[in-house]
């Protein structure tokens, strides 16, 4: 493990998270925004988004109808527009309209679980409780071999297990930049890799069809 974080901190000097926010709670509708959408685009929506909407009375007092069309290119709009309302409002009902700093708060939000968590408190109060799980710490994780898990928050318990403490905030964001630079979903470039001689799935062709037992055509596109 060592050798893994070693390798990538030389590779990926400057990871870090790239969603822009000034603030805590722009953070948090970042991160909101963030679930199934590439850091750009909530990059692109935010831009236009935090100009309209200054504080959470904004957001709580927003017509959803409305805040759905301001964030609709982030994808799931309809989903993440009632959770940002909802975590606007309770975060004026229970916490004085700030965001909370601990893991047990954060996760009563709607829309938030451990992942987003743990990125708030990482970024917003250098509060280290576990490891964000995204997508592509997710991909990385099984097939580095640090977990055979596809759970998020299984995956993050065998990072935890395996990892150093003080390594867990900036390995989410090594492995991010891994995932998005060389370890593709579809197509990994394991020929330019700085991990392929100690990745046990390297050079190995990703199956694109499985067999359909007793099927008549015998294949199945994945």
């Amino acid at each position: 493990m060592d050798e893994l974080i070693k390798r990538l901190r030389d590779e990926y000097p400057d990871a870090r998270i790239v969603l822009n926010y000034s603030n805590t709670l722009e953070l948090l509708v970042s991160v909101i925004l963030s679930a199934q959408c590439t850091d750009k685009k909530v990059n692109e929506v935010t831009a236009t988004l935090f100009k309209k909407y200054k504080d959470v009375h904004d957001y709580a007092n927003a017509p959803l109808e409305e805040l759905e069309q301001d964030i609709r290119p982030a994808g799931f709009y309809r989903n993440k527009a009632k959770n940002i309302k909802g975590a606007a409002a309770m975060l004026i009902e229970r916490f004085g309209g700030e965001v909370p700093s601990t893991m047990q708060e954060l996760i009563q939000l709607p829309g938030v679980a451990r992942k987003t968590a743990n990125i708030v408190l990482g970024n917003a109060f250098n509060i280290v409780e576990g490891i964000a799980v995204d997508t592509h710490v997710k991909r990385l994780s099984n097939r580095l071999g640090l977990s055979t898990n596809t759970d998020p928050e299984k995956i993050e318990r065998d990072l935890m297990n395996s990892v150093p403490k003080d390594e867990w905030f900036k390995l989410t964001y090594l492995l991010i930049e891994h995932g998005r630079a060389v370890c593709d979903a579809k197509k990994p470039k394991c020929d330019i890799c700085c991990l392929n001689d100690i990745c046990p799935s390297a050079c190995r062709p990703i199956p694109r069809f499985q067999a359909i037992e007793g099927g008549s055509k015998g294949w199945r596109k994945l």
